[in-house]
Parts: structure tokens; sequence; C-alpha cells
């Protein structure tokens, strides 16, 4: 079936859980940037580097009336900053992480949600060729099925990180991209609220993946992933189908490693994939009753903690969930609740 996509732009979204890699620069270091501005980034300067932010935008194609508005009360945001530097995964291990994100709870209120908003999940399904098992997982991981959103005034968030500097680059688009979401009235400033990242809506996408995979869900001719289900639920089935899930694949099973287990062979990269009966030669061997994928499938071995002696024998699914958030720990996590779904605590029939 054919995607629509909507309002395309580029840049992928910003991982909640362990970021990407960051630079060794100090704040004095750190001069120029993306928008010429080579005082400290220090906060008593941070008005100015707005400044340039401002002229920066205008010269993206940002109209005056919005820049006025958007920036009307930005603020240096301290705790935004600290919490970039201090990404939880860096301090708990993968069972950690899990006893949260897939708790008895969360699964139980899955299927009250499920229940309340199924014709929503089912036309989602049918739009994007996603079941409805990922799209519920990633709405319960994301934002605890839309109860935790944010609250931080994303121009705000995205202004005082992008002034931090270490990814001045990245935050800096994705403050375009939030920008380009006002100017097009998709919702009005004094609403527009999100993570310490800049994550947004009960699907937290990064500004830039809701100009990307923002989806109409309803036929309305908006795109509401605050507050419209079909909207949430078809925007993040959207993007998993155009960034590239196969629908007729799992995303992994769970794995014990062996003794010596070359830990080299390990990772995502296209030139570490090999068959599952290669996988297997290794003398990995499978833990738990989930089906197991046939010996021909190409697949990847993933170990979230190191030194565990498990990991995760995963399919190119488990690689488009991380397009999503760059982490092992939210990939596996969004895996076991779609899992949780469907092995008898909630039995979903995908196109019902």
């Amino acid at each position: 079936m054919k995607l629509i996509k909507a309002l395309v732009f580029t840049t992928s979204m910003v991982t909640l859980w362990g970021c990407s890699q960051q630079t060794h620069q100090t704040q004095t270091e750190i001069k120029a940037g993306v928008v010429g501005f080579e005082k400290p980034r220090e906060s008593q300067y941070f008005s100015d580097y707005v400044n340039a932010l401002k002229l920066y935008a205008k010269q993206q194609g940002i109209d005056s009336h919005t820049i006025n508005i958007a920036f009307e009360d930005v603020h240096y945001v301290e705790h935004v900053v600290q919490a970039d530097k201090n990404q939880p995964e860096k301090k708990i291990t993968l069972d950690d992480y899990l006893a949260r994100a897939v708790s008895p709870a969360r699964i139980a209120l899955a299927k009250e949600k499920y229940l309340a908003y199924h014709s929503e999940l089912r036309n989602a399904t049918l739009l994007t060729n996603v079941p409805q098992t990922y799209i519920l997982a990633l709405w319960g991981v994301e934002s605890a099925y839309g109860k935790y959103q944010g609250k931080e005034d994303v121009i705000s968030a995205l202004s005082t990180l992008a002034f931090d500097g270490r990814r001045e680059q990245f935050f800096t688009k994705e403050l375009v991209s939030a920008l380009t979401i006002l100017q097009n009235g998709h919702i009005q400033k004094t609403q527009f609220k999100g993570s310490w990242a800049g994550a947004m809506g009960q699907n937290q996408f990064m500004p830039s993946s809701y100009l990307a995979y923002g989806l109409d869900g309803d036929g309305d001719n908006t795109i509401d992933i605050w507050n419209n289900m079909a909207d949430i639920f078809a925007s993040t089935g959207n993007y998993l189908a155009t960034v590239g899930w196969n629908s007729l694949e799992s995303w992994g099973n769970k794995i014990k490693l062996p003794t010596h287990f070359n830990t080299e062979l390990a990772g995502l990269d296209n030139d570490k994939s090999q068959t599952v009966a290669a996988w297997l030669k290794t003398g990995i061997q499978y833990i738990g009753n989930k089906p197991v994928p046939k010996n021909t499938a190409k697949a990847w071995v993933v170990i979230p903690d190191a030194n565990s002696g498990e990991g995760y024998l995963v399919s190119n699914n488990f690689r488009t969930l991380m397009h999503w958030n760059r982490s092992y720990y939210f990939a596996v996590s969004v895996g076991m609740l779609a899992d949780s779904l469907t092995d008898g605590t909630l039995t979903i029939h995908e196109g019902n």
C-alpha cells in the first residue's frame, strides 16, 4: 500500500536514552558553530546567542512574525543541559530498564488502550502495514500511552541544547523544524511543549520527524500528534514503514552466548549480518519459547550489556526501531512489549 508522507524534511530522531556520541570540547572551546556565534558558551551569553539564532532562522526561511512569537519568552534551561549529559542508560542495566518499560502494569494498560482505540489502531495498520502491536508498544514506551509528553517549552529547550554546543548542528536543525511547525500553524506556541530534548506529542517525535513522517490518520487535513489518536497511530506507523519495516518479520529473539563468543561479530553494521543458520553454528542458543526465524533469514547479534552472557539475534526490523531511537535498550523494550501483546496477555488480530 502506498504511504502518504507529509512535509518531507531531513534529520534523524534524537536518542532519548544514550544519545549519539558527544564531542570532548569544553564549552569555552566551541567557537562560531552553525550560527557563527564566537562567544563562550556560558549562560550569560545566551541572549546574544538567541539573537544569532533569530538571524539564522530568517536565513532558513522562517518569517519574522513566527520568529517574534517563538522567541518572545525563550529562556536558558540549565536542567535540560544536565539531562543531556546524564542520560539514564549509562547508569542502569537492561533488566532495570525493562522492569520499567515492560512492566506488568504497562502490559495491562496496553489491553485497556487497545480496547479503547481499536478502530484507530486498525486504521493505522491499514494505512502503513505496520502491526498494531508495535504501534501500541511504541506509544507505551515513549509516553506511557500519552501520560508523559513533557512540559518543557520546545523552543527554549532546543535553543539551550544548540547553545550548549556539543551537538549544535543537530539541535539547530531541530529548532528550525520546530519553527517551521509553528509557521505552518500545526500548533500554537502556548501549547508547544515537549521533553527536555524537544521530543513532542504522544509518540515523542522530534520536530524534524513530525515534518517527515507525520500522517493525517482521519482525513481532517491536520496532523495532531498531541491529542488526535488517529494521527498519533498513523504517524507512528508511517515512521516505521518509511524507514524500512517488514511486516513479515519479527524484531528478534533472546539468545545465550557461548562462553568464548567473539564479540567483534556483534553489532548492526551491514557487514555484520549473517544467516540465522550461520549464527547458530557459532554456538548461540535461543532463550524462551518465541517462534524462531528461518535459518535462511538475515540477522545480527546485539549485546546490550557487556559480560552478561546474553544477547539478541535480531532482524532488520530491530535496526528500523533503532532509527527511532539509537538505543539497544529502547529497541529491545519496544520489541518485548509488542511480543507481550500477542503471547496470551493480549491477542491482537491484525487487520480486524
